[in-house]
C-alpha cells in the first residue's frame, strides 16, 4: 500500500510534470472509483494544473482556470493497490469502461500523448478519486489526525496518553496519525525498540523520545530514498530495499541478526524482530492459534 513516503514522492514527481500543464482530457474507466459527482469530473478539462502535493495518503492535483479565482482539486486515494504511471505515449482512444484492465483514470495534460493513467492492481477495487472545490470537501481527509511528518515531541505524548491501544494500532489509524500505514510502522517500531503490542498509555517518557525520532528518521529516509533519478518506475523496489523488518519473515534482522518473525491475521500481517524489540519473546500468532485449537 503506498504510504507517506511514496505519496510524497509520487506527488513530487507528477508535481515535476504536469504543474502549467492543461487539461486536455479525462477518461473515466471505472465509474466506481469516482466518489462525486458535483463537479463533474468533466470540469477538470481546460483547466491547468497548478499544483500537485500530499495530505496524508491522498494525492491532491490543484488546477486553475483563468476565468474562474476557484480552484478545483483532483485528490486520489491509491489504497492498496493504487499506482500513477506517467506516459509520453497515452493511446488517443479512451480505455474501456468497465474493462478488465488496470486503468482507472487517464488524465491528459500537455502535448498529444502526454498524461498519466491512475491503475489499480488485483480483483479489490478499493481506489477512490473525488473532484472538489476544497480537499476538506472528502470526508475522509476531514476526518484525518495530524500528519505524521509535522507531528511534534508533545503532541505524540499526548495522543499517547489518551489511548489504552497497542502502538501498532496507534501508529496505522488515520483518524489518530495520518499517512502511516502497516509497512512503515513495522519499521518505525523496530527502529524505536518497540513492540507492535505495547499499550501506548503505558510508554515511558524514553520511549515516547525514541517513538517521536524513529516516526520522522524512518520516513524522511524512504522520501529520500524514493526521490531518486528512477522514479514512480523504480519506487516498489527502491521501498522494498530499504526495510529492515517488514515483509522480511524468516530472514535475519540487519541489526541483530535474530530472525524476522511474523505476525499475522486474517488480511493482513506484520513484522518485527523479537530481540530488538520484544526482549526476544515471539507475538502469539493470531492465525496459527486459531488453527491449533
Amino acid at each position: 500500500m503506498p504510504e507517506l513516503p511514496e505519496v510524497t514522492a509520487i506527488a513530487d514527481f507528477l508535481d515535476e510534470r504536469t504543474a502549467g500543464l492543461p487539461i486536455r482530457r479525462v477518461d473515466v474507466a471505472s465509474l466506481a472509483v469516482l466518489k462525486t459527482a458535483d463537479p463533474p469530473y468533466t470540469a477538470l478539462v481546460g483547466r491547468t494544473v497548478s499544483s500537485v502535493g500530499r495530505i496524508a495518503k491522498y494525492l491532491v492535483i490543484t488546477t486553475v482556470l483563468e476565468t474562474d479565482d476557484e480552484p478545483l482539486h483532483l485528490v486520489i486515494h491509491l489504497s492498496r493497490a493504487g499506482w500513477v504511471r506517467w506516459s509520453e505515449n497515452l493511446s488517443p482512444r479512451p480505455p474501456k469502461p468497465g474493462g478488465k484492465g488496470p486503468i482507472a483514470l487517464r488524465v491528459h495534460c500537455g502535448l498529444p500523448g502526454e498524461g498519466f493513467d491512475v491503475t489499480e492492481a488485483g480483483t479489490q477495487k478499493r481506489l477512490a478519486v473525488w473532484v472538489v472545490r476544497d480537499p476538506l470537501d472528502v470526508e475522509r481527509i476531514a476526518g484525518l489526525g495530524p500528519d505524521a511528518l509535522g507531528l511534534g515531541r508533545d503532541e505524540l505524548a499526548e495522543i499517547l496518553a489518551g489511548t489504552t491501544s497497542r502502538i501498532k494500532n496507534v501508529l496505522t489509524d488515520q483518524r489518530v496519525i495520518a499517512g502511516i500505514g502497516n509497512a512503515y510502522s513495522d519499521e518505525i517500531l523496530h527502529r524505536a525498540r518497540l513492540s507492535p503490542f505495547a499499550t501506548a498509555k503505558g510508554l515511558s517518557d524514553a520511549q515516547i523520545d525514541a517513538l517521536h525520532t524513529a516516526i520522522g528518521e524512518v520516513l524522511r529516509d524512504a522520501v529520500s530514498r524514493l526521490e531518486g533519478p528512477g522514479g514512480v518506475a523504480t519506487m516498489k523496489a527502491e521501498k522494498r530495499s530499504g526495510l529492515q523488518v517488514h515483509a522480511r519473515t524468516g530472514l535475519p534482522c540487519p541489526v541483530c541478526g535474530d530472525t524476522v518473525a511474523e505476525v499475522s491475521f486474517a488480511d493482513r500481517s506484520f513484522q518485527y524482530c523479537p530481540t530488538c524489540q520484544t526482549g526476544g519473546k515471539k507475538l502469539a500468532d493470531r492465525r496459527m492459534s486459531r488453527l491449533l485449537k
